[in-house]
C-alpha cells in the first residue's frame, strides 16, 4: 500500500502542471486574491458549482471570466434581474411554420461554464429552473429534455449589501452548490498593483492554457488520489457535530444549530479535499486539506437557530468550533 502512495504521489506531480499554466494566465489579470482563485479551480477540478459573495469592485466576474479564457470552451454571462423568465435562460419553442412543427431554441445556459451575475436579483422560478441545470445537468424545454455539455460549471456571484430587489435563495438551491466563498478586500501592496495595472487602458487578458478534455482527465485523476479510512471519518465527524454537538462535546453549540449539514456536505468536503490535494501537487488526502476546505463546504449548509442569530453567532462561527474541537487523526 505505502509503493501504491507513492507511486500515485508521482503521477500526481506529474499530470498536475498544467495547474501552473492555468494560474500564471489569471495572474496576469488577476492580482492577488489566491483565496478565490484556488477555490475556483477546486469547484472546477471537483465538479462542483461555486457561489461568490462579496461587495462589488472585488473581481468577483473579472475573475470567472479570466478562468473561463484559459479554457477552450463556451462561456455565458447571464445578469440575472427581477424581470428574467426562465425561457430566457434555458430556451423555447418556436413554430417553424415550413415544417409545422415546434423546434427548441436553447437558451444561453448551454455553455460549459455558466457565470451568474447577481444570482439572488432573479425570482423564485428562475431559481427553480437553474435547480434541474445544476443538479441533473439537463434542461427540460416542452416535453424533451436536453443533456447539458461537460464540463457544465455555474459560478454565481451575489452582494450581500444591498438588498433592495433581491430574492433570497432557497436553501435547496444554495445546497447545491458546492463551495461559498466570501471575498475580502485585497491588502495596501495589492491595491497598489491592482491600481497600476488597471489604469493603463490596456486590460490585460488571460490566454487558453487548458482544453475541455484535459479538465474531464483532471477530474478522474481528482478521483484516484488516496484518502484514508482515518480521514474519512475525520469528515463525517465533522458533519455529524453539526448535526448532534452534544455527542462531541460540543453542548454550547446544541441551541444554535436549527439544521445541520446534509450528506451531501460529506460528499463534498471529501471530492474537494481531494481536489485540494492535487493543487498541493499530493497523491494522497491531509487532515490540513479538510480543515482549509471545510469553511467553504459548511458555511451555507449550517442553517442556525433565531437565539443563535440573536446572540450574533455566525454559521462560520459555529464551523470553527466544530474544527477546532473534533480531533484530528
Amino acid at each position: 500500500m505505502h509503493q501504491d502512495i507513492l507511486a500515485l504521489n508521482e503521477k500526481i506531480k506529474a499530470e498536475s502542471a498544467f495547474v501552473d499554466g492555468i494560474l500564471a494566465e489569471i495572474r496576469k489579470v488577476i492580482v492577488g486574491q489566491q483565496y478565490m482563485v484556488e477555490r475556483l479551480l477546486i469547484g472546477l477540478l471537483a465538479n462542483g458549482h461555486i457561489l461568490l459573495e462579496g461587495v462589488p469592485g472585488l473581481a468577483k466576474t473579472m475573475a470567472v471570466k479570466t478562468l473561463a479564457d484559459t479554457i477552450q470552451t463556451s462561456f455565458r454571462r447571464l445578469q440575472f434581474t427581477p424581470d428574467l423568465l426562465p425561457a430566457d435562460l434555458l430556451g423555447t419553442m418556436i413554430y417553424n411554420q415550413k415544417t409545422g412543427e415546434f423546434l427548441p431554441k436553447k437558451g444561453p445556459i448551454f455553455a460549459n461554464l455558466i457565470l451568474a451575475d447577481e444570482i439572488n436579483r432573479a425570482p423564485a422560478k428562475v431559481q427553480s429552473a437553474l435547480l434541474e441545470a445544476m443538479q441533473e445537468r439537463q434542461v427540460t424545454i416542452g416535453d424533451h429534455s436536453y443533456p447539458l455539455d461537460e464540463p457544465f460549471l455555474v459560478m454565481a456571484t451575489q452582494n450581500p449589501i444591498e438588498q433592495e430587489g433581491t430574492y433570497p435563495l432557497p436553501e435547496a438551491q444554495v445546497d447545491r452548490f458546492m463551495l461559498k466563498l466570501h471575498i475580502t478586500y485585497p491588502d495596501k501592496k495589492e491595491e497598489r498593483e491592482i491600481m497600476d495595472r488597471m489604469t493603463t487602458g490596456q486590460v490585460p487578458v488571460a490566454q487558453p492554457a487548458i482544453a475541455p478534455d484535459q479538465i474531464l482527465a483532471a477530474r478522474a485523476l481528482v478521483n484516484e488520489i488516496y484518502v484514508d479510512e482515518k480521514i474519512k471519518n475525520y469528515i463525517v465527524d465533522i458533519v455529524f457535530a453539526s448535526r448532534r454537538p452534544e455527542e462531541y462535546g460540543l453542548d454550547e453549540l446544541s441551541g444554535l444549530i436549527e439544521y445541520g449539514a446534509s450528506p451531501r456536505a460529506s460528499i463534498y468536503l471529501t471530492i474537494a479535499s481531494r481536489a485540494h490535494a492535487l493543487l498541493r501537487r499530493r497523491g494522497y488526502v491531509t487532515p490540513e486539506d479538510v480543515k482549509s476546505i471545510a469553511m467553504d463546504i459548511l458555511r451555507h449548509r449550517i442553517i442556525i437557530t433565531y437565539e443563535a442569530e440573536a446572540e450574533e453567532i455566525t454559521s462560520e462561527q459555529v464551523v470553527q468550533k466544530i474544527l477546532d474541537k473534533i480531533e484530528v487523526p
